[in-house]
């Protein structure tokens, strides 16, 4: 009996807008889904839901109270229904003042204010709607390049986890490592990634979203690794896929299910080491 039920909050990862319509549809019809959006680092969400606002699929309703949030493109120049960095403009209660072991401020600059001087620069990429509403693209760091065009993996989630046969998936561009490229990694209802599944993968980016979303390399994978807190580790992924070990990349203290990220480290050890084995016979010949 979900009768009593008003509110459904949700965190984590951006909320897309099938599982929007899933609440609506599965749950109740009446209830107030507030998603937010903010992080550990400012102890608080930058944007939350609004209750005397419509629920919009895929969208926050506004920004949240004491917040200047705003979006700004590459210049620092605030944007409107633009996609931007997601900036906070002025002091706000429960910004960190300072780092712990950073006591002349450097770190904190370099991490927070760096690209925009004087304005705090949270990570994550956002477009604000006319109507004041947020939509959150996915981190700053996962975006993905493509041509000169920037993507957010959210984009790529929302199209192939519609498709039956994937349960989840993460992805990561490595297009600045040798040999690199836009991987997609998915895991699957039933283990056994097809030529076929992937074609139709391919096709169903390329139809609903554009050539540029296509991946260079489909993979399959068990399980995609999560923090406890359900976001994906695109970035660590990433570094992991580039050189960096294990160690340097994450604490496995932080992850819901370190197995699948460990598969991932493994293999990533085992690419490095056959791709060395290679330039060592070619060096050899």
């Amino acid at each position: 009996d979900l009768s009593l039920l008003r509110t459904i909050g949700s965190t984590g990862s951006p909320l897309s807008a099938a599982a929007y319509a899933w609440v609506y549809e599965a749950v109740s019809p009446q209830v107030m889904l507030t998603s937010v959006s903010g992080g550990t680092d400012v102890c608080t969400a930058l944007a939350a839901g609004l209750p005397t606002m419509p629920v919009r699929a895929g969208e926050i309703g506004s920004r949240a109270l004491g917040c200047a949030v705003a979006a700004f493109d590459a210049d620092g120049k605030e944007v409107v229904d633009e996609v931007g960095e997601l900036v906070v403009t002025a002091p706000m209660p429960s910004m960190p003042l300072f780092l712990w072991g950073d006591p002349d401020g450097s770190r904190l600059h370099d991490s927070y204010y760096a690209t925009y001087p004087g304005v705090w620069r949270h990570g994550d990429r956002v477009r604000i709607t006319p109507d004041g509403a947020v939509v959150v693209e996915g981190r700053s760091d996962a975006t993905l390049n493509r041509g000169g065009i920037r993507i957010g993996t959210g984009e790529l989630y929302s199209v192939v986890e519609e498709l039956a046969e994937v349960t989840d998936s993460l992805a990561v561009d490595t297009s600045d490592a040798p040999g690199g490229g836009l991987l997609l990694f998915v895991a699957l209802a039933e283990p056994g990634l097809t030529a076929e599944l992937a074609q139709r993968i391919r096709q169903t980016l390329r139809t609903e979203l554009s050539p540029r979303h296509v991946p260079d390399r489909i993979l399959e994978i068990a399980a995609v690794p999560r923090t406890h807190t359900g976001k994906k580790l695109e970035v660590p992924v990433k570094r992991l896929l580039t050189g960096a070990a294990l160690a340097d990349v994450v604490s496995l203290d932080a992850v819901a299910n370190p197995q699948a990220l460990l598969a991932i480290a493994a293999a990533a050890e085992q690419a490095r080491a056959a791709t060395g084995e290679q330039a060592r016979a070619a060096a050899g010949d």
